[in-house]
């Protein structure tokens, strides 16, 4: 995973327990792509500012994420939706090609309405 994703994937989690300003510059640096400058004019601070403010930022985030690995559990989380999701499919297709049976068919609407509302957490 790059860094740029890693650190914008990790505000999206952690984002919050930054200060507004810290946010600010990193949503500005990671997500926007903007230059130390560029941010340093935007958040009226100077261009060492936003770099020390950035990197604070960082540590806290990764702190964060090891204390806490909420990263981590929403990867492994997602890996494992997407395995039973193939696994429904497969059964949904062996039930069409042999079984055509209506329960099955009502199983797999409850499990794949199950699925999407984990997704959504």
């Amino acid at each position: 995973m790059s860094k740029n994703f890693e650190i914008s994937t990790l505000l999206d989690y952690y984002g919050m327990i930054l200060t507004d300003k810290q946010r600010e510059a990193v949503e500005f640096y990671y997500n926007d792509d903007l230059s130390l400058g560029e941010i340093a004019e935007n958040l009226n601070i100077s261009r060492q500012g936003v770099r020390d403010s950035i990197k604070r930022s960082e540590a806290i985030l990764y702190e964060a994420e090891e204390k806490l690995g909420l990263m981590k559990l929403g990867k492994v989380l997602n890996e494992s939706l997407d395995v039973i999701k193939k696994n429904i499919d497969v059964i949904d297709e062996l039930n069409i090609k042999r079984y055509r049976s209506n329960d099955i068919n009502e199983s797999i609407k409850v499990i794949l309405a199950e699925l999407e509302k984990l997704r959504d957490i």
